[in-house]
Protein backbone atom coordinates (compact mmCIF):
# COMPACT_ATOMS: atom_id res chain seq x y z
CA UNK A 1 0.00 0.00 0.00
CA UNK A 2 1.52 3.38 -0.95
CA UNK A 3 2.38 5.84 1.78
CA UNK A 4 0.00 8.72 2.35
CA UNK A 5 1.11 12.09 1.06
CA UNK A 6 2.07 14.26 4.02
CA UNK A 7 -0.03 17.37 4.51
CA UNK A 8 2.12 20.52 4.22
CA UNK A 9 2.38 22.93 7.13
CA UNK A 10 -0.17 25.77 7.28
CA UNK A 11 2.21 28.46 5.93
CA UNK A 12 2.97 26.24 2.94
CA UNK A 13 -0.73 25.61 2.34
CA UNK A 14 -1.29 29.36 2.34
CA UNK A 15 1.53 29.85 -0.18
CA UNK A 16 0.00 27.23 -2.48
CA UNK A 17 -3.40 28.87 -2.19
CA UNK A 18 -1.86 32.25 -2.99
CA UNK A 19 0.07 30.82 -5.92
CA UNK A 20 -3.09 29.19 -7.29
CA UNK A 21 -4.97 32.48 -6.95
CA UNK A 22 -2.19 34.29 -8.82
CA UNK A 23 -2.32 31.72 -11.64
CA UNK A 24 -6.10 32.12 -11.87
CA UNK A 25 -5.86 35.92 -11.84
CA UNK A 26 -3.23 35.83 -14.61
CA UNK A 27 -5.38 33.49 -16.68
CA UNK A 28 -8.41 35.75 -16.26
CA UNK A 29 -6.36 38.88 -17.00
CA UNK A 30 -5.16 37.28 -20.24
CA UNK A 31 -8.75 36.39 -21.14
CA UNK A 32 -7.95 32.70 -21.37
CA UNK A 33 -10.69 30.21 -20.53
CA UNK A 34 -10.02 27.40 -18.08
CA UNK A 35 -10.59 24.87 -20.85
CA UNK A 36 -8.06 26.55 -23.17
CA UNK A 37 -5.46 26.94 -20.40
CA UNK A 38 -5.88 23.33 -19.31
CA UNK A 39 -5.58 22.13 -22.88
CA UNK A 40 -2.41 24.20 -23.40
CA UNK A 41 -0.96 22.76 -20.19
CA UNK A 42 -1.86 19.20 -21.17
CA UNK A 43 -4.22 18.56 -18.26
CA UNK A 44 -7.90 18.37 -17.51
CA UNK A 45 -9.95 21.41 -16.59
CA UNK A 46 -10.57 19.80 -13.19
CA UNK A 47 -6.82 19.56 -12.50
CA UNK A 48 -6.37 23.19 -13.48
CA UNK A 49 -9.14 24.20 -11.08
CA UNK A 50 -7.50 22.14 -8.31
CA UNK A 51 -4.25 24.03 -8.95
CA UNK A 52 -6.06 27.36 -8.91
CA UNK A 53 -7.52 26.41 -5.50
CA UNK A 54 -4.01 25.60 -4.25
CA UNK A 55 -4.58 21.93 -3.58
CA UNK A 56 -1.32 20.38 -2.37
CA UNK A 57 -2.05 16.92 -3.81
CA UNK A 58 -1.55 18.07 -7.42
CA UNK A 59 1.84 17.02 -8.79
CA UNK A 60 4.47 19.75 -9.07
CA UNK A 61 4.82 18.98 -12.77
CA UNK A 62 1.19 19.97 -13.29
CA UNK A 63 1.77 23.23 -11.43
CA UNK A 64 4.77 23.95 -13.67
CA UNK A 65 2.78 23.12 -16.82
CA UNK A 66 -0.10 25.37 -15.78
CA UNK A 67 2.29 28.25 -15.11
CA UNK A 68 4.13 27.69 -18.38
CA UNK A 69 0.90 27.66 -20.38
CA UNK A 70 0.25 31.18 -19.06
CA UNK A 71 3.76 32.40 -19.85
CA UNK A 72 4.90 32.16 -16.22
CA UNK A 73 7.52 30.07 -14.44
CA UNK A 74 7.63 28.53 -11.00
CA UNK A 75 10.77 29.36 -9.06
CA UNK A 76 12.18 28.66 -5.64
CA UNK A 77 13.44 31.48 -3.49
CA UNK A 78 15.24 31.55 -0.19
CA UNK A 79 12.79 32.69 2.49
CA UNK A 80 15.28 32.49 5.33
CA UNK A 81 16.20 35.76 7.00
CA UNK A 82 19.39 37.29 5.63
CA UNK A 83 21.27 36.36 8.81
CA UNK A 84 20.56 32.67 8.15
CA UNK A 85 21.42 32.81 4.46
CA UNK A 86 24.90 31.92 3.29
CA UNK A 87 27.40 34.27 4.92
CA UNK A 88 29.86 36.00 2.64
CA UNK A 89 33.46 35.79 3.87
CA UNK A 90 35.66 38.90 3.84
CA UNK A 91 38.47 36.98 2.11
CA UNK A 92 38.00 33.85 0.03
CA UNK A 93 40.75 31.24 0.31
CA UNK A 94 41.26 29.65 -3.08
CA UNK A 95 42.21 26.27 -1.61
CA UNK A 96 38.68 26.00 -0.13
CA UNK A 97 37.02 26.33 -3.55
CA UNK A 98 38.58 23.99 -6.15
CA UNK A 99 36.94 25.42 -9.26
CA UNK A 100 37.71 29.00 -8.25
CA UNK A 101 41.29 27.93 -7.63
CA UNK A 102 41.39 26.46 -11.13
CA UNK A 103 40.11 29.73 -12.58
CA UNK A 104 42.77 31.71 -10.69
CA UNK A 105 45.77 29.82 -12.08
CA UNK A 106 47.02 32.88 -13.97
CA UNK A 107 47.10 35.09 -10.84
CA UNK A 108 50.42 33.57 -9.75
CA UNK A 109 50.93 33.19 -6.01
CA UNK A 110 47.55 34.59 -4.98
CA UNK A 111 45.95 32.49 -2.25
CA UNK A 112 42.99 34.70 -1.34
CA UNK A 113 40.58 36.98 -3.15
CA UNK A 114 38.06 39.56 -2.08
CA UNK A 115 34.42 38.63 -2.69
CA UNK A 116 34.00 41.02 -5.62
CA UNK A 117 37.20 39.71 -7.25
CA UNK A 118 35.96 36.14 -6.83
CA UNK A 119 32.61 36.95 -8.47
CA UNK A 120 34.37 38.71 -11.35
CA UNK A 121 36.62 35.69 -11.85
CA UNK A 122 33.65 33.28 -11.89
CA UNK A 123 31.73 35.47 -14.33
CA UNK A 124 34.63 36.06 -16.74
CA UNK A 125 35.55 32.37 -16.84
CA UNK A 126 32.21 30.61 -16.29
CA UNK A 127 32.69 28.59 -19.49
CA UNK A 128 35.48 26.74 -17.65
CA UNK A 129 33.33 25.91 -14.60
CA UNK A 130 31.64 22.53 -14.40
CA UNK A 131 28.42 23.29 -12.47
CA UNK A 132 27.70 19.57 -12.02
CA UNK A 133 30.87 19.05 -10.01
CA UNK A 134 30.64 22.11 -7.76
CA UNK A 135 30.79 21.23 -4.10
CA UNK A 136 27.85 22.36 -1.97
CA UNK A 137 30.16 24.86 -0.29
CA UNK A 138 31.34 26.37 -3.57
CA UNK A 139 27.79 26.50 -4.96
CA UNK A 140 26.68 28.32 -1.78
CA UNK A 141 29.57 30.78 -2.19
CA UNK A 142 28.54 31.52 -5.79
CA UNK A 143 24.91 32.08 -4.73
CA UNK A 144 26.03 34.40 -1.91
CA UNK A 145 28.33 36.34 -4.27
CA UNK A 146 25.58 36.70 -6.86
CA UNK A 147 23.14 37.82 -4.19
CA UNK A 148 25.55 40.36 -2.73
CA UNK A 149 26.94 41.86 -5.95
CA UNK A 150 24.79 40.71 -8.86
CA UNK A 151 21.19 41.18 -7.71
CA UNK A 152 20.96 37.41 -7.35
CA UNK A 153 22.24 36.63 -10.86
CA UNK A 154 25.53 35.62 -12.38
CA UNK A 155 26.36 37.55 -15.52
CA UNK A 156 27.42 34.57 -17.59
Amino acid sequence: MPAATPLPAEPDLQRLKSLGERLRATRKQQGVSAVAAAEAAGMSRVTLHRIERGEPSVAIGAWASAASALGLALDLRDVRPAAQAEALPERIRLEDYPQLQGLAWQLGGVTELGPREALDLYERNWRHVDPTSLSLTEAALIRALARAFGAGRLLV
